[in-house]
């Protein structure tokens, strides 16, 4: 299969989409399918995985889409049209224009499209201190569905967790494959020793970025105020816009040693995980947390939130020990202090973690995309994908002057049927 992959910054390496991304794209190269990206380009990986476009930089608020992780990508038609028409398969991972405009090519030009649920509402909203405000996510809820997942029949989820946020929102036009964004085989557990700085330390480990959402600032809070703080070592592996408040912070409440703070690479990152005692997932809204299935995979013990709208809660193994009341810094406490006074049954709960790792495998789960994109192929061919393509005039409409432009510019010689309908 040609598959294209339609994602705006697959070039941005503290994205975990982004990761997600070229993650599943390496791994259905693997087993022979060709996968393109269109995006704006990785400086230092394969131009032949790409049609690339260019950076939009955002009126106003591009100070704040940077420090979120993101970047949206310029329309460029011409490079969409050869992309769409070089594909077998079209899958959006996000529910932005580009997105829009290359489900309308596809389906000018006939081709299969399926999407992705990579985006909830609530992470757009918790970066304007709005996370939950119930009518606001509901109306962004409505309004991806409305702009882009009515249109597409087959919806990759990566949990079941998300799969049940759109049935509650009326997204029944779809057909949700719930298929874990997996875990690449170099994550699992090593034998890795705790640096000299460390070996007299418990070491508590959460990774993901610093954000409003992700709640590193209970972490610092639980451990302050732990009656075992001094003994007590927390890192936080990633980046974000609270790297600053975060330090200030635990400086504020008392966190005995020194706070550790930064972006690891794979390799960093591994040995961490598998030296750290517990590793904390707080976060309050979470699709599914592959920085968590990360941690178990290396034979950490998790110490999970119990929110509602995030998933990660799912992978527990023992939800007396491992989760926690979401939010709460006296449950958190209570937990790692647990587990700090049982190494046993810390060294157990590590083991049993290891062992399920192989659930997690990005193997298994590259395996069902490509039965999903197979399906939507078939489908597309024998036209039965079209009730669930919704008629919107608009749609026809904007086909209908992008196809003019490319006429004029000599890229397609007529305007297909679809600008007429």
């Amino acid at each position: 299969m040609n598959i294209l992959f339609v994602f705006e910054c697959s070039n941005l390496e503290t994205n975990g989409t982004t990761a997600t991304c070229n993650r599943f794209a390496h791994e259905l190269r693997k087993k022979g399918h060709t996968v393109r990206i269109l995006s704006i380009p990785h400086p230092l990986k394969n131009p032949e995985h790409y049609f690339n476009l260019k950076p939009f930089h955002f009126p106003i608020f591009q100070g704040l889409i940077e420090k979120e992780g993101f970047s949206f990508a310029k329309l460029d038609y011409e490079v969409i049209y050869q992309a769409v028409k070089w594909a077998d398969v079209v899958h959006l991972f996000l529910p932005f224009k580009l997105s829009n405009v290359a489900r309308i090519m596809a389906e000018a030009e006939g081709k299969a499209v399926t999407s992705a649920y990579h985006l909830q509402p609530q992470n757009v909203t918790s970066a304007l201190h709005m996370g939950y405000m119930t009518l606001i996510n509901n109306a962004l809820y409505a309004g991806f569905r409305d702009y882009l997942y009515v249109h597409t029949r087959h919806v990759h989820c990566p949990s079941e967790m998300i799969a049940n946020q759109l049935k509650e929102h009326k997204y029944v036009n779809n057909e949700c494959h719930v298929i874990s964004n997996g875990v690449i085989p170099f994550f699992h557990h090593v034998d890795s020793e705790k640096p000299e700085a460390y070996k007299d330390k418990f070491v508590v480990t959460m990774s993901g970025r610093l954000a409003k959402e992700k709640r590193q600032d209970l972490i610092i809070k639980a451990i302050a105020s732990s009656k075992y703080n001094k003994d007590i070592q927390v890192i936080l592996c990633g980046q974000g816009p609270l790297e600053k408040r975060y330090r200030k912070l635990a400086d504020k409440v008392g966190l005995a040693n020194p706070i550790q703070i930064h972006f690891c690479n794979q390799e960093e990152l591994r040995d961490i995980l598998c030296y750290s005692d517990v590793y904390v997932h707080a976060s309050d809204f979470e699709i599914e947390g592959i920085s968590a299935i990360e941690a178990i995979t290396c034979g950490a013990v998790p110490v999970i939130g119990d929110s509602k709208l995030s998933a990660t809660s799912d992978f527990s193994l023992d939800d007396e020990h491992c989760v926690f009341k979401h939010g709460n810094v006296n449950s958190l406490r209570e937990k790692i202090e647990y587990l700090y006074e049982h190494p046993e049954l810390r060294k157990e709960l590590g083991k049993k973690y290891e062992e399920s790792a192989p659930q997690f495998a990005l193997k298994e789960m590259v395996d069902k995309l490509e039965k999903m994109f197979e399906l939507a192929i078939e489908e597309a061919k024998e036209k039965k994908d079209i009730p669930h393509q919704i008629y919107c005039k608009a749609d026809h409409k904007r086909a209908k002057k992008i196809y003019t432009k490319l006429e004029k510019k000599g890229v397609v010689s007529e305007l297909p049927s679809y600008c007429f309908e």
